[in-house]
């Protein structure tokens, strides 16, 4: 077994009757840091060799000759020989149905490292918003060019600026491309690309971004064609989000409009919009997904698609007439993470990346975070608020109810917590005073014996003293109090 080339790889073996060998070709290149699957076989009918999930070939062994591949030489796993050494992982080596133990015998053999078991099984959940995990030999890597996001884990949003009149156009050809090339690219495919020439039309949208803004009305993103068909994200003057469709077999376009919040306060806001068909889902911010069906009588395919537009529509040809309305003065304010199926505008107007020649851009793009910050959610009206209890109708106990001078009950219980803390504070100051100051002022003297049965203190002195005379200066007298 070995890769003959960049895009080959060959089983040969030779049982007696001559080298046999079967070729597997790929489309891309294996060589690409990323893991690929070899199933070898060969029986006394028939040898086959089938790559990853690439068309199975088959080579059918000679009704005559020999059938028994005897061998007596060791097994070499990535050189053998003079050839050319393998650089790279090999893991899960089955030989007959027994697993051979790879790290052991690397452990003892120069040149092979044990460990490469794949870094992606482990770690790719990590390369988060849909970046794609790449295998290193040492590690691993995060792929974000198909996301609208950037950094080693693809988690940091790429948003702008966009001043007062300014605008992005993505054309999603370059000029002088023709739709066969275009559908080769894929720019406007998504996971499941339905994109068929010579019209270009598209059978399913997914759109996701970040904005924020404090004027209104604003286009946010617009789609052209080169056909009548459309699909807008506005804001309108009332600052609440409209969502249009127009894709043919109705007179008027199809219209979703979220009316149950101010979406120019200011505050980031995202919006993911997916369509499949006739069938159209709708996420806006933490609510839930809400579902919407195209008229019976509309197109499912949005043909021909010509250019995208952020900020502001400047297109050549008909325009409806709330989008020309609404392109005066145009959006202020930041946009962030702005995807439509694969391909991310903002992204390729800020990074070099193979699309940025399809950008065009009407004044400066500023680069800026203001996508990223978190939402800010502020207090529901009473309208729109489950939770509110009306004064007047509710009638629960604790409603509310005024304690003394207006002091409700939960105050009353502050208060009263309050009161007892104090309390108890004053009373352990007055022990710990009574405690300091309970030896204070207290004196010792050297007193007769028998003064507890002597009528006075001069008694007890005379009593137990026969020397002593009767004369007593009165400055020595001893007094207790």
């Amino acid at each position: 077994l070995a890769i003959s080339a960049a895009t080959e790889v060959s089983f040969s073996f030779d049982v007696g009757n001559g080298p046999v060998e079967i070729v597997v070709r790929s489309p891309n290149p294996l060589n690409d840091d990323q893991w690929h699957r070899v199933n070898a076989e060969r029986n006394v009918k028939q040898a086959s060799l089938q790559v990853d999930q690439l068309p199975l070939e088959v080579q059918k062994a000679p009704t005559e000759g020999h059938t028994r591949l005897e061998l007596y030489s060791q097994l070499y796993v990535g050189a053998a020989g003079g050839q050319r050494g393998f650089l790279g992982c090999i893991r899960s080596l089955r030989m007959n149905g027994v697993t051979l133990d790879l790290e052991e015998r690397a452990k003892v053999t120069p040149g092979v490292k044990p460990g490469c078991s794949g870094h992606c099984t482990s770690y790719g959940m990590y390369c988060a918003n849909g970046g794609k995990c790449v295998e290193k030999y040492n590690g691993y890597s995060c792929d974000c060019s198909r996301t609208a996001y950037d950094g080693p884990f693809c988690i940091k949003d790429v948003g702008a600026f966009f001043e007062e009149g300014m605008w992005l156009r993505y054309n999603f050809h370059s000029p002088g491309t023709s739709a066969k090339d275009l559908v080769s690219r894929t720019l406007l495919s998504s996971a499941d690309p339905e994109i068929t020439a010579p019209d270009l039309s598209l059978n399913k949208e997914e759109l996701s971004f970040s904005f924020s803004t404090t004027k209104s009305p604003c286009v946010l993103f617009y789609v052209s064609s080169y056909t009548p068909d459309f699909m807008a994200v506005l804001v309108n003057p009332t600052g609440n989000l409209q969502i249009r469709y127009n894709l043919g077999g109705t007179k008027e376009p199809y219209n979703i409009d979220i009316d149950h919040r101010n979406m120019a306060n200011g505050q980031p806001h995202t919006v993911n919009v997916t369509r499949n068909g006739r069938d159209i889902v709708l996420q806006l911010d933490h609510y839930p997904p809400t579902s919407y069906s195209l008229p019976a009588t509309s197109d499912i395919q949005f043909n021909s698609p010509k250019a995208l537009f952020l900020g502001k529509v400047i297109e050549i040809g008909k325009i409806d007439q709330d989008i020309y309305k609404y392109n005066t003065p145009g959006f202020t304010g930041c946009l962030s993470r702005v995807q439509f199926n694969q391909i991310a505008p903002l992204k390729a107007a800020l990074r070099p990346t193979n699309a940025s020649s399809h950008v065009h851009i009407q004044g400066e793009l500023v680069e800026s975070n203001c996508g990223a910050s978190p939402l800010t959610i502020p207090p529901m009206s009473a309208a729109t608020d489950p939770w509110h209890l009306d004064s007047a109708s509710a009638d629960f106990p604790y409603n509310g109810q005024a304690i003394g001078d207006g002091v409700n009950r939960n105050s009353a219980i502050i208060g009263g917590v309050i009161a007892v803390v104090i309390f108890t504070i004053l009373c352990t100051l007055v022990f710990l005073i009574r405690y300091m100051f309970r030896h204070k002022g207290t004196y010792h003297t050297n007193e007769a014996k028998g003064a507890e049965s002597a009528e006075s203190a001069d008694a007890a002195i005379m009593n137990n003293d026969p020397n002593f005379t009767e004369t007593i200066d009165e400055s020595k007298k001893e007094w207790l109090i």
